[in-house]
C-alpha cells in the first residue's frame, strides 16, 4: 500500500475521487468481463442488460466530441445507464437522465477507532455472496434480481490490485458490507451497504471503521448519500465538492 506523505487539499478530493472510481469500475469490468473504454475525460464500463453501462468523468473540461460519444454509448447502451461526474461541470440532460448531487468527501489520515461488531476482509466464495447480497439488498438494486450469484460480485474481484471487500457479522450473520480500493496513494469506498433488516444496529459504522482500520494512514474519499454523510461526518470525512450523479434506472 503506498503512503501519501502530502495529504491532499479539499480542492484536489473531486479528482482523487474521479481517479479511484475509475480505478473501481476498470477492476469490476476485468472481474466480469465488460469492456473498459478509456478516453482523455471519461472511462466507459459497457456492459449488458443487468449491469448496464457506467460512464465516470474525469476531467471538468470535456469537448463537444468527448460529450457526443458519450451521448452515443448511452443511446446504444443495452442496459440502464449511469454516470458520475465529481466536478458537476458536464451537462448530460439531453439524454433525458434523471440526475441529482451529492458531496465529494474527504479524510484526512488519522487514528480509527475499533468497529463495535466483529469485521472482517472477505478470502472466500461464501462470504462473497453474503456482501453480494447484503449491497443488492441494501441498495434495493433491482437490476441484479432475480439474484444470480457472482454477478454483481464476481470471484475474480477479489484478484484485483487494490481491491478489498468487507462485512460486518452480527450474531453470527453478515450483516452490512462495503468495497474499498487503492489507488495512487488514495482510498475510497464503494457500495457500503445494510439491509433494511439490520439497520439501526451500527451496522454501517462498524463496517466503515473495519475496512478503515488498515487505511488509517491513507487519505480517503467518498461519495455520500443523503442518509450515509452524517455517519461518515462522524468518521473525520469532510466535504470537498459536488459530484452530479445521472441515471436511466
Amino acid at each position: 500500500m503506498k503512503i501519501q506523505t502530502n495529504p491532499p487539499a479539499l480542492a484536489e478530493a473531486p479528482l482523487r475521487q474521479a481517479r479511484n472510481s475509475a480505478a473501481f469500475w476498470t477492476a469490476t469490468a476485468r472481474s466480469r468481463g465488460h469492456e473498459v473504454l478509456a478516453r482523455r475525460a471519461f472511462l466507459a464500463v459497457v456492459g449488458d442488460e443487468r449491469a448496464g453501462t457506467r460512464v465516470l468523468i474525469q476531467e471538468p473540461d470535456l469537448d463537444e466530441a468527448e460529450i457526443a460519444e458519450i451521448t452515443a454509448l448511452a443511446r446504444g447502451a443495452a442496459g440502464p445507464v449511469d454516470a458520475e461526474d465529481p466536478f458537476s461541470a458536464t451537462d448530460l440532460s439531453l439524454l433525458g437522465m434523471r440526475h441529482w448531487r451529492m458531496p465529494v468527501m474527504l479524510r484526512l489520515p488519522g487514528p480509527v477507532a475499533a468497529p463495535a461488531m466483529e469485521v472482517v476482509a472477505v478470502r472466500d466464495e461464501e462470504d462473497l455472496r453474503a456482501a453480494e447480497r447484503a449491497v443488492i439488498d441494501g441498495f434495493e438494486l433491482a437490476r441484479f434480481e432475480p439474484y444470480r450469484p457472482g454477478e454483481l460480485f464476481p470471484t475474480a474481484l477479489l484478484e484485483q490490485p487494490g481491491v478489498d471487500v468487507f462485512v460486518a457479522v452480527l450474531d453470527g450473520s453478515v450483516a452490512g458490507a462495503c468495497v474499498t480500493v487503492v489507488a495512487d496513494g488514495i482510498g475510497s469506498h464503494y457500495w457500503v451497504a445494510t439491509p433494511a433488516a439490520h439497520r439501526s444496529k451500527g451496522v454501517g459504522r462498524a463496517v466503515m471503521l473495519g475496512s478503515t482500520a488498515g487505511l488509517a494512514q491513507t487519505p480517503l474519499t467518498l461519495t455520500a448519500s443523503r442518509l450515509g454523510r452524517p455517519l461518515y461526518e462522524s468518521l473525520g470525512f469532510v466535504e470537498a465538492s459536488s459530484s452530479t450523479w445521472w441515471s436511466t434506472s
